[in-house]
């Protein structure tokens, strides 16, 4: 049985996590809950009540006497994929549920918090495990929740400020340069055996096991791809030059009429992007964010380099080169929802945006899912994905870690993904 200490701190946890996705939502206005501004969002109503699922789903009904769920429907609208709970409602109508209300949602909220601190006062080794998870699962969406109401506001021709935040004063970014690695057997993954009820151990299933891989000499980039960097490669006609493109990429591009990064306008005065604090210039030594693998893989060629393998990624990562992994760039805390160049950091790996890898999302050697519906988190989704690493400016800073493995479709891009260069070495 756990500590007291131990509780105490898990609940502390997960009330601070659960508190951190309704402030967020704090600079929204009622009618801005119910959007779902495409296909691949969720409207913030269904993000807060799926979280809310989540929990009462896989712990407090199963492990919580006497547990009264809020409603029996809430079961279906807020399953999201997990077949082996039960029939989920559609993703692509989650927009047409004006009903629960908001205020009902968060009474949904309210009655969980309630139970699961209750749940985790008194709880097994084997609870505080799966309660951990529901936190990341969390953390999560709260990304997500601030990338879907990106997309509902950067499309609206009022390009509503989500909350104003002050513009970094743009500084000077060192030219490109790459850091040798000599490659060789090496380690990476997560250690399932290492996995504890604590926040700053946890791993998803995905992570594991460790294991070895072998990497010839490479050399990856000591900082990600810059907007002033970006723009060069679209006024070379990069988006116009079929041979720097994959064929799906170039498909792709010519089928949605692809010029530039999402959010990118063109103005009067020069190019423009939307970010959540409203319209604002592209900025020149930004990290350059919301580019798909395709734009990713194109702009690589085009530098006369390549994207790194997602091995080649983590042992820099893990190394002692990478010291920012506690997420210095990260602004969820700071209000400052917006990637910005760092001083003093050599590598800059974590905490700017999610870095493309050439690396397609397939199980380790030894991967086993989790048990149960639960195994039904990661393991379904790996086909046709790559992987993508580090980190974002909306990503929770304890959330990030080295071992991370992201996931999402080559033409994606309304998340904050970016670019990281590599070449071969010796």
């Amino acid at each position: 049985m756990a500590h007291a200490a131990d509780k105490a701190v898990l609940v502390d946890a997960f009330t601070t996590v659960r508190a951190q996705s309704e402030r967020l939502c704090e600079p929204l206005v009622v009618e801005d809950y119910g959007v779902q501004p495409m296909a691949d969002a969720s409207p913030p109503k269904w993000h807060l009540a799926h979280t809310s699922w989540f929990f009462e789903t896989f712990l407090l009904k199963p492990c919580l006497a006497g547990y009264s769920e809020f409603h029996p429907a809430f079961e279906m609208l807020f399953n999201s994929y997990y077949n082996g709970v039960g029939n989920p409602f559609p993703r692509l109508r989650r927009g047409h549920l004006s009903r629960p209300s908001v205020a009902e949602v968060y009474d949904y909220r309210h009655h969980v918090d309630e139970a699961m601190v209750k749940l985790l006062e008194s709880a097994e080794p084997d609870i505080e495990t799966r309660a951990t998870l529901g936190l990341h699962h969390e953390q999560q969406h709260q990304e997500l929740l601030l990338t879907d109401i990106k997309f509902n506001f950067g499309h609206n021709p009022l390009y509503p400020v989500y909350q104003s935040a002050t513009v970094a004063a743009e500084s000077e970014v060192g030219s490109l340069t790459f850091i040798d690695h000599q490659g060789g057997l090496v380690e990476i993954g997560a250690d399932p055996a290492g996995n504890s009820t604590s926040r700053s151990d946890f791993r998803f299933d995905n992570e594991c096991p460790r294991h070895r891989v072998y990497l010839a000499p490479f050399a990856l980039a000591d900082r990600v791809i810059t907007c002033e960097e970006y723009l060069a490669f679209m006024a070379d006609g990069g988006y116009r030059t079929f041979s720097l493109w994959l064929s799906d990429g170039w498909t792709w591009v010519q089928g949605q009429n692809i010029q530039a990064p999402l959010y990118w306008t063109e103005g009067d005065d020069g190019w423009l992007e939307y970010r959540l604090s409203g319209l604002m210039p592209v900025g020149g030594p930004n990290p350059v964010t919301h580019v798909s693998y395709y734009e990713a893989d194109a702009f690589a060629r085009w530098a006369g380099y390549r994207l790194p393998s997602e091995a080649e990624w983590e042992v820099v990562a893990a190394s002692e080169m990478a010291d920012d992994v506690a997420g210095g760039g990260n602004f969820l805390e700071s209000g400052h929802f917006h990637p910005v160049p760092r001083q003093g950091k050599r590598m800059q790996l974590f905490g700017d945006v999610w870095e493309w890898t050439a690396s397609p999302y397939t199980p380790y050697p030894g991967y086993a899912p989790l048990p149960g519906a639960l195994g039904e988190y990661n393991g379904k989704f790996m086909s046709n994905q790559q992987v993508l690493r580090g980190g974002s400016c909306v990503t929770a800073a304890s959330h990030m870690r080295a071992t991370y493995r992201n996931f999402f479709y080559p033409p994606d891009r309304w998340q904050f993904t970016g670019i990281r260069l590599a070449k071969n070495g010796g």
